[in-house]
């Protein structure tokens, strides 16, 4: 029987029983199971219900609440279920040529990928997700693992690699990431919030300290944040694009999204709410720092260094990859360490690996040529890739080529 949805609560409901099935079917997949057939059927049945949306002028409708709707790309949502599917249904060498249809230069990218990893096993792999190893979603809550993705970092995880890492700015639950990843547990720590926080192989979780003081305006700041977007005028910024992220000291509150799905006055007026609830919780200015990224509102609680007392900062993905390496003994200057990003903030990951050993690797993500040359100032050894798809392949292809 079809499935038919209407709001945008339906859309992620759906979205959400698709990890259920993708996580049972790499499992299968994993133990060489031949059950391709049954995931296929389910998924099958969400691209249908997605592509069966409304349209209205080119873009996707849900209803938001009564009488409002939103105008939406799925883009992610619908090309991510079509190719698991290709995955499943087809050989693999199908679904590489599959692959091509997005990027001409796919196979010669690889290639060059090779080249440039030379058969290494490296003791440590550290990598961002989104729009590095997993394509960028527009709607966080909705950037669900794709069971193809999965099957390729796990194998080269366990094939390549001593650590694998995945450390990213969202937090590691309630829509974060443990939730919208499908790989089997075991195979890779998982670092939320900038590294603040992690559960490790064996499912041990730790997070970096807060001071009491700090933690109560935290507290008090999420709790003011969560009951305002309860508000049906709120509402909507719950369920657009980052959606309210409540990570280990820091909070995220979107906006507006990729798609500018909310009214410029509306969303200017929201971000006044927000700073004025900031403002009444830190009228000083001492806990608190905002950053406006024009779809997310960033509150950033600051940190003192040891060697600059006097100094508030940002706890930032180095700061994360130092504090897991003292609790998770991950042996950076061992080496070689693989550091793959995909913007100027994961940078900070590179160089708190170049401090432990020059034996550093880089594959970034990106055609951004000023992001190339600041990479490349901090760890030479870097190698540059158009798309996530891309770099997951060649981590894969480098799997099947050591286990030869």
């Amino acid at each position: 029987m079809a499935i038919r949805i209407e709001t945008l609560a339906q859309f992620y409901e759906l979205m959400w029983e698709t990890v259920h099935v993708r996580r049972h079917a790499v499992a299968c997949l994993l133990n060489e199971e031949k059950t391709q057939e049954k995931w296929a059927t389910s998924l099958q049945r969400t691209h249908e219900a997605f592509k069966s949306l409304p349209k209205e002028k080119g873009k996707y409708k849900l209803k938001l609440k009564e009488g409002k709707y939103i105008h939406t790309e799925l883009t992610y949502e619908i090309e991510e279920l079509q190719k698991d599917l290709i995955f499943l249904k087809h050989s693999e060498e199908s679904f590489y040529h599959c692959l091509v249809r997005y990027n001409p230069e796919f196979f010669s990218e690889i290639e060059e990928g090779l080249r440039f990893l030379s058969e290494t096993r490296f003791h440590n792999v550290i990598t961002d997700r989104d729009g590095t190893v997993n394509n960028y979603c527009g709607r966080y809550k909705s950037s669900v693992q794709s069971i193809y993705n999965s099957l390729f970092l796990v194998r080269f995880a366990r094939d390549c690699t001593v650590n694998s890492v995945i450390l990213t700015s969202a937090p590691l639950e309630h829509f974060g990431l443990l939730d919208l990843s499908i790989d089997p547990m075991g195979v890779f720590i998982y670092a939320g919030s900038k590294g603040r926080e992690y559960i490790d192989r064996n499912g041990r979780r730790g997070s970096s300290p807060i001071n009491i003081i700090q933690q109560q305006k935290l507290d008090a700041l999420n709790e003011t944040l969560f009951d305002l977007l309860k508000r049906e005028e709120y509402e909507q910024f719950s369920l657009i694009g980052s959606g309210l992220q409540f990570k280990f000291g820091q909070t995220t509150v979107a906006r507006q999204d990729i798609y500018e799905t909310i009214q410029e006055s509306e969303s200017e007026h929201f971000f006044k709410r927000v700073s004025g609830i900031v403002q009444d919780i830190d009228p000083e200015g001492a806990f608190f720092r905002i950053e406006d990224t024009g779809k997310d509102i960033e509150i950033i609680l600051t940190i003192e260094r040891d060697d600059e007392s006097e100094i508030l900062s940002d706890f930032n993905k180095g700061d994360g990859i130092i504090f897991l390496e003292s609790m998770l003994h991950l042996n950076l200057n061992k080496g070689p360490n693989l550091i793959c990003g995909d913007t100027s903030s994961d940078v900070a990951m590179v160089r708190a690996s170049q401090s432990k050993t020059e034996n550093t690797w880089a594959i970034f993500v990106t055609n951004d040529e000023a992001l190339e040359d600041e990479v490349r100032q901090v760890c030479p050894n870097s190698f540059f890739v158009s798309s996530p798809d891309i770099l997951i392949s060649i981590l894969h292809s480098l799997s099947k080529r050591m286990c030869r």
